[in-house]
């Protein structure tokens, strides 16, 4: 029964790693999955399913070895409210949008802090928020393509590289509401402050 349970296990994580889109959790997931089944092969007393599966866990760990030292290009493009690419890329990712800012205004014209941040020339985050004469920004969107939820564009904005912020007068960042439990975990991760329900960080 154990060894079954095992061999179930082993086909969930393959199976799921099939549904992500982001690549770093896909090659974990995946080499879970690897690992998993070359154990139980050694259960099963099979040769195939244990070389096959340590192949595989292997080249897995290559791939990931690679994203982790990738030196990939980040940018940060200041937008207007007549870009017709941003606004086609909020139309066209709205409902995700909404999972996690279900309160976001569509009309940013009264918002003077817009930008986008490209990750290898590609719209990976699209940030927008009201900052008031003091330096206080408060987020309206701050929105990352679900592929690139591996916290690098987050650890760029505010830990590594907040420069182009502080150019801007942001002094301090607050979201009034973060819904979303994932959303909410990302920001303690980069370092937000939660009292009140809100969530602030000092740039």
């Amino acid at each position: 029964m154990i060894i079954q349970l095992v061999g179930y296990l082993a086909s969930v994580f393959l199976a799921v790693s099939l549904v992500v889109s982001n690549d770093l959790k896909f090659r974990w997931i995946n080499f879970s999955g690897c690992l998993t089944f070359s154990i139980y092969g050694v259960l099963i007393q099979s040769f195939p399913v244990i070389i096959t599966n340590i192949l595989l866990a292997v080249i897995n760990a290559i791939y990931l070895y690679k994203l982790y030292k990738a030196e990939e290009v980040f940018e940060i493009l200041d937008f207007n409210n007549q870009s017709v690419l941003i606004n086609r890329f909020v139309q066209h990712y709205n409902k995700d949008i909404r999972d996690y800012f279900p309160q976001f205004d569509e009309d940013n014209s009264r918002y003077n802090v817009k930008f986008v941040v490209l990750r290898d020339l590609a719209i990976a985050n699209i940030f927008i928020a009201e900052k008031d004469s003091e330096g206080n920004a408060v987020v309206n969107l701050n929105y990352t393509l679900e592929k690139y939820r591996d916290y690098k564009i987050g650890k760029f904005l505010f830990n590594k590289n907040n420069q182009h912020l502080k150019e801007l007068g942001v002094k301090k960042i607050t979201y009034n509401k973060a819904i979303n439990k994932k959303h909410q975990a990302f920001l303690r991760k980069m370092g937000f402050k939660e009292e009140n329900g809100k969530f602030t960080i000092t740039v």
